[in-house]
């Protein structure tokens, strides 16, 4: 069994639906997202994450339907993991302020290799014109297809929110090499509060609110905290987190940290547009360049020409709505 993470984000709250399935349709919107992340750009070949994703609410059907893409992209010999994701969420509004949504996520990945830039140990001898021969265990090597399982659940309302997710449940098996190569489950427990500030802070005319969050994530022999905040003062977005336990040790007994993050960002009426960049502060230090994030969020309004003539009857959750 080999043991590994998946790929994250560290603007985590913009990939929603990579997050959390209980995230779909809390928009009101048809919304749009794209992510790229470059982790350790100076590592040769280092990794790269895709991903681009939709979902739209069904308010009569008090439910969410949502479309995730990922591709993840890793080392010399173009290691590729792709999946595409199917999800859905179900909503009920437990009181006046808050709504609970359940979400499920069907998805199906493919992970395959370029046998090309592969070099195995009987091919280490040239032939009688300089030419590496063809090894014998190219035989061995395919490409992997598997079904994915994940839940989550999440409750919210318009200030503050705290959800749940289990991706992997079925512990998919995507070894390349007829052997077991499992995905262990990974569970995440994340939440958050808005905060508005105005009161002689900032003028109403504008968005104003900072957005304290976290993540905590455990996957196989992994555990990670990503604790921080947002600062809105639209269309302004400012954002600082840490990443790592502080109060854990890891196998060299030194204290378990990784990175602080910085983001920037700019929120408009249907566009958001941000960038974020790792400062590592693990062992590993600058060496690997850290790591560079963008996302895009595109929201287009679902009646665009009707104007809505009661209450809303699910809350759109806090940390993608103007305020």
């Amino acid at each position: 069994m080999t043991y590994a993470q998946d790929p994250e984000f560290s603007q985590y709250y913009a990939a929603p639906l990579y997050l959390n399935p209980a995230f779909s349709g809390t928009s009101t919107d048809h919304r749009f997202i794209a992510n790229h992340r470059n982790q350790w750009p100076n590592i040769t070949q280092g990794y790269v994450t895709y991903a681009f994703s939709y979902d739209y609410s069904l308010d009569h059907l008090n439910s969410g339907i949502g479309i995730l893409a990922t591709v993840d992209k890793a080392g010399t010999a173009g290691l590729r993991s792709t999946q595409i994701n199917f999800q859905y969420a179900y909503k009920v509004q437990v009181s006046d302020k808050f709504v609970l949504s359940s979400g499920l996520n069907f998805g199906v990945g493919n992970r395959n290799i370029d046998f090309n830039k592969l070099i195995f140990g009987d091919q280490l001898e040239f032939d009688r014109d300089g030419n590496l021969p063809p090894s014998t265990d190219y035989n061995n090597i395919q490409s992997s297809t598997y079904f994915d399982f994940g839940a989550g659940a999440l409750i919210y309302s318009r200030m503050l929110w705290l959800g749940f997710s289990a991706a992997h449940l079925n512990r998919p098996n995507r070894s390349l090499i007829d052997e077991e190569a499992i995905i262990p489950i990974k569970t995440t427990v994340h939440g958050g509060i808005r905060i508005p500030l105005y009161n002689g802070l900032a003028r109403r005319e504008r968005s104003a609110a900072i957005m304290p969050s976290f993540v905590y994530k455990n996957q196989g022999m992994f555990d990670q905290l990503d604790i921080g905040t947002y600062f809105l003062y639209e269309p302004v977005v400012l954002g600082i987190w840490y990443r790592g336990i502080p109060v854990q040790q890891n196998v060299k007994d030194n204290i378990s940290q990784d990175a602080v993050v910085v983001v920037l960002g700019f929120q408009m009426e249907r566009v958001e547009v941000s960038y974020s960049y790792d400062l590592t502060i693990s062992e590993l230090g600058p060496i690997g360049g850290g790591a560079h994030e963008l996302a895009l969020i595109f929201r287009l309004a679902a009646n665009p020409n009707t104007k809505t003539k009661k209450k809303e009857k699910l809350i759109p959750c806090p940390t993608f709505i103007r305020n």
